[in-house]
């Protein structure tokens, strides 16, 4: 049996379109990020001047007290804010790439069901054997992606729970200190 120079092309644009797609999506979610914590920075610039303006104008320790209370809370509102945000793009940024992985999986499937299908037309008598090892290996390996892609799911979603509880409680902390 033998490759055809088409099928070696045909793999190895695959192969490169694959990894321009998640490069892509890495740089897309950088820049994402880059913007996000730009625009924070920006926003932490601009409160803390603002802030200082309204301590330096306080005229006792009570005031200051009462500025500093009033300022906590935005801020806290401000850093889950990011936080959440944060989660957001690594998750939409995992969908993808999962997205991504499972589509070069399924590809990869269908074309090694096809070469197993050449490969036992072509086989001499007496390889049953040897290619229905081969036929079990492609299952066990399908079935471990299977499962490798539900424990990553799964984690990811309990992560997103966890921020989720974690900003609720951060929050409501923020509000009763108050």
């Amino acid at each position: 049996m033998s490759i055809k120079t088409e099928q070696f092309a045909a793999a190895n644009k695959a192969a490169v379109d694959s990894l321009l797609a998640v490069a892509n999506t890495a740089l897309a979610s950088a820049e994402r990020i880059a913007t996000l914590n730009l625009n924070t920075a920006r926003t932490v610039l601009e409160d803390t001047a603002a802030s200082a303006k309204a301590l330096a104008g306080a005229k006792d320790a009570k005031e200051v007290a009462a500025i500093q209370a009033a300022l906590a809370q935005p801020a806290i509102e401000k850093a889950v804010a990011y936080t959440q945000a944060v989660v957001d793009i690594s998750k939409q940024t995992q969908e993808a790439l999962a997205k991504t992985v499972e589509a070069q999986f399924s590809d990869f499937q269908k074309s090694m069901a096809g070469l197993l299908e050449q490969a036992s037309k072509a086989a001499p008598a007496g390889s049953e054997g040897a290619m229905a090892a081969i036929q079990s290996a492609m299952a066990a390996a399908n079935s471990a992606f299977a499962n490798m892609n539900t424990t990553a799911r799964q984690m990811a979603e309990a992560a997103q729970a966890n921020v989720a509880a974690a900003t609720k409680a951060t929050t409501a902390a923020a509000k009763k200190s108050r």
